[in-house]
């Protein structure tokens, strides 16, 4: 069994704006690292993005209460003929979609495209929230869809069963 490890400066990732976790990591085949996936409840490989995912996901569970029963990593969305997987999805009681996380390497600038994105998953699933993230640097947009219009927040909301 691995132990779990301070992962920060052992695999030279940034420092990531958010807090420190400890994961279970492993060398996994190919010489690959691997970092055990709470939510999905085994090993993936250890992306840069993975790294962003993993602590963003682990953030919103243990610093803003949301349920880990809730929360999806890599869901599927089928668009248009197409598939596209979001990053992290949290779903309410009802198990509706309310919010879509998009995460990137932080060596990836947030820009328009990133936000075009999430907009198109946005377009299957219909939530209140849109948060985008490169781990560095987090914007947390609100939709309002009576206004059809939506509005940067300047914190990630914590949860509760109204969102």
């Amino acid at each position: 069994m691995t132990a779990p490890i301070p992962t920060n400066d052992l695999y030279n990732f940034p420092k990531l704006n958010l807090p420190q976790y400890e994961f279970k990591i492993r060398q996994g085949f190919n010489s690959n690292y691997e970092i055990f996936d709470i939510f999905r409840k085994k090993y993936i490989i250890l992306t840069p993005e993975e790294w962003v995912r993993q602590n963003f996901a682990t953030y919103i569970v243990k610093y803003l209460n949301y349920p880990l029963s809730r929360i999806k990593l890599e869901y599927q969305i089928s668009l248009a003929n197409n598939n596209y997987r979001a990053d992290i999805v949290y779903f309410d009681k009802m198990l509706n979609p309310k919010i879509i996380v998009e995460c990137k390497s932080t060596k990836i600038k947030i820009n328009t495209n990133v936000f075009n994105q999430i907009a198109l998953y946005n377009m299957a699933l219909s939530v209140k929230y849109l948060i985008v993230t490169n781990g560095i640097t987090h914007y947390v947009a609100e939709i309002d869809y009576i206004h059809k219009k939506y509005n940067f927040l300047n914190i990630i909301p914590e949860f509760s069963e109204n969102i």
